[in-house]
This record gives C-alpha cells, structure tokens and sequence, in this order.
C-alpha cells in the first residue's frame, strides 16, 4: 500500500542534487489511506453516516423529503471536486511546459532555463582550451605573419565574453521565475491538500453510509421487513456507492496531481540549482581554465626557447668534439710521422749518388782530354816561340 502523503511544509530543507522520481499512478482505492483522517473524525463521520441512514430509512420514498435526501447523497464533495478539477487542468498545462516537454512547446521559465543552459554549454564547450590548438605561430621569411593561434584563442574568448554575460542575465532571469514558479506551486499543494483533506473526509462518509446501509438493509431482511430492504438498496445503496466511487476518483486524481507538483516543484529546484552552478562553477571554471591555458602557453614558449637554445648549444658541442677528434688525430699521425717520407729521401739520395757518380766519370774524362790538351799548347807554344821573338827583334828595330 502507497505511503501517506504529508501536507507542504513552509520551510525549506538543505537542497541536495537528486533527480526527482516520476509519480507513481494512485489507484482509486489507495486514495483515502494516502490522506489520512484522524481517527476521532473517522468515528464522528461514522456517526452521522448512521444517523442519516437512520433518518432516511424512516421516509417514504414518493416523499420530496426522501428525493432531496437522495439528491443530497449524489452532490457530495461537489464543491471540492470542482475544486481538484481545476487543480488537475492546472496540472495539465504545466505538464506541457514541463522540462520533459520543454523542447517540443510553450514558453515557460523551465522551457527559457533550460535553452540557456543548453546555450551555454555549446558555447562554454566551444571555449575549452583543452579543444583548442594553443601553439604559437611563426612568421615566415621574417616578415609575413603565421599567425598567433594562442592570441586568436583569447580573442575569440573576449569575443564570447558578451554572448556569456547575455547567457547569465538570462539565466538568472529565468530563476527569477522558477522561484516565482515554486512559490505559487507552494500555495496551490496548500490549498489543494485541503482539498483533498476534505475528499478523503468524503469518501470516509461515503464509505461509512455504505457499511450503515447495508447493516440497515440486513437488519429490515432479518426482520421480515422485505419491502424497506429492498428500498434502500434500491434507491439508497445504489447512489452512495456511485457517489463513493466518483469521490474516490477524484481522490486519486487529485493526490497524482499533488505528486505532480512535488515534481515539478523539484524539477523547478534542479533548474536553479543548475543555474546557480552555472554563474559560479562553471563560469569560474572556464576562466580558470582559460587563466590556466594562458599561463602554460606562456610556459611552453619559454620551454619552447630553453629546448632550442638547448638544442642548439649540443649541436655546438657535438660538432667542436667531432672536429677536436679529427684534429687530435692528424696531428698525431702527423707527429708519428717524418716530413718526407722515407721512399722520397731515398730516391733523392739515389739520383745525389748517381750525380756524384756521373761528375766523377765527367771528370775523369776531362782529365784524360785536358792532357791531350795540355800537351798540343805546349807543342804549339814551342813552334811559335821563334815566331814571337823574331817578331820581337823586328819591332825593337823600327823603334830605333
């Protein structure tokens, strides 16, 4: 059996995040044990079920008297259950606007919440910078710009900052209304649980005239009174049972509405909840992420500079090392070795040797032909010494 419902209370509890379940379907016969009447009522509604059963069974039923008893019996609870319709119509319209159907029609503060929230999140998701390549360009040939993808992020950011601020003002307007919203659902579960307060009172009377009816029906039967039995079940039972019935309805009708306002009513504690996240955790979020991407951007330039100065300073080392090591060891092939190869000193010697050799063979030669020389002046000198002295002796006289 479905638990008791509790009637609104004024204060409100510490708002915890929780869906909301959806309303169990009342059935017509649970009604009653969901608003309950206190037990003291119950038995003075017992009561007045018996006597008026009682004052009934004593009437002629051709009596205007008997009619407007009947009559009596068949507008119970009219009043309320006009009441509880115009609950249910109410009940009817909200769930046309509520957040299941907010995509479909209407134009209420669920529907104006829950667009801007979706809102937000497409443009919020377009900001994340864990989406967004914050490398920093180049420019080419030193002069032509690459373009700087860090500094077009927070230019786009800048540019989105007008479209969030319009996002907050709306989601703060719409929470204006969904409070505004819970406040008139807080008084409408007020007076509709006096409602049902009093339908429930209703079918504990028309289930009460039910019971007294029948005792009355079974005691005329056990008296032999064949005729008033067959009177109040006929034009008496008949009714009340009807009438219980169409209370018990409208019972349960109105308790589902009264579940379907808790919810809506949760649903309406959710959107504010969620707004409220919006224009603190998620907003700060996003500029703390933004501050966060900015900072490492900045890191990574630096690291960027470090990793090629880095880069640079080995390629440095390697190659001065290379050259050290090539260097090292020429210098020390070329200390290992003599300036002239031995195969060069070698044959220098040779042809010295052979040049000593052809001037000794020169000269030994130009001896034997100096001799020869030698001895034909000597010949030739010894003729000519006559000729030169008489040449002499011939020039002496012309002196004289």
């Amino acid at each position: 059996m479905s638990s008791p419902l509790t009637p609104p209370d004024a204060s409100e509890q510490a708002l915890v995040l929780k869906a909301p379940d959806a309303p169990a379907i009342v059935e017509a016969d649970e009604a009653p044990g969901m608003v309950p009447v206190p037990a003291d009522r119950q038995q003075e509604i017992a009561r007045q079920a018996r006597d008026f059963v009682a004052d009934v069974a004593t009437l002629d039923p051709r009596t205007p008297e008997f009619s407007a008893k009947i009559e009596g019996i068949s507008s119970l609870a009219g009043t309320e259950m006009v009441q509880s319709s115009g609950y249910s119509t109410r009940m009817l319209d909200r769930s046309s606007t509520s957040v299941a159907g907010a995509k479909r029609s209407g134009n209420s503060a669920q529907i104006a919440v829950a667009n801007t929230l979706g809102d937000l999140r497409s443009t919020v998701e377009d900001l994340t910078p864990n989406d967004a390549d914050l490398g920093v360009g180049r420019k080419i040939l030193g002069f032509i710009p690459g373009g700087n993808k860090l500094a077009k992020y927070f230019q786009k950011y800048e540019s989105a900052q007008t479209q969030l601020d319009k996002i907050i003002k709306s989601l703060m307007a719409g929470q204006d209304e969904l409070l505004k919203d819970n406040a008139s659902l807080a008084g409408e579960k007020v007076q509709l649980w006096d409602t049902m307060q009093s339908l429930s009172e209703y079918a504990v009377f028309a289930k009460a005239l039910d019971s007294a009816t029948v005792e009355k029906i079974d005691a005329s039967r056990a008296s032999g009174r064949i005729d008033e039995a067959q009177k109040l079940e006929a034009d008496v039972l008949f009714p009340i049972r009807q009438r219980h019935q169409d209370i018990l309805t409208q019972l349960a009708v109105s308790v589902q509405g009264y579940l379907a306002m808790d919810l809506i009513r949760k649903n309406n504690l959710e959107l504010i909840k969620g707004v409220d996240r919006a224009r603190t955790t998620t907003i700060a979020a996003l500029r703390t992420a933004v501050i966060v991407a900015q900072a490492l951007a900045n890191q990574k330039m630096v690291l960027d500079q470090i990793d090629a100065i880095n880069t640079t300073t080995n390629n440095m080392i390697l190659k001065t090392s290379e050259m050290l090591k090539d260097q090292t060891v020429r210098i020390h092939e070329q200390a290992s070795n003599s300036g002239v190869s031995v195969e060069t000193l070698q044959k220098a010697f040779d042809n010295v040797f052979q040049t000593m050799d052809a001037i000794d063979t020169f000269r030994a030669s130009a001896a034997k032909n100096m001799e020869g020389t030698v001895s034909a002046l000597e010949v030739g000198l010894e003729k000519a010494k006559p000729y030169l002295e008489r040449s002499k002796q011939g020039e002496q006289r012309e002196l004289r």
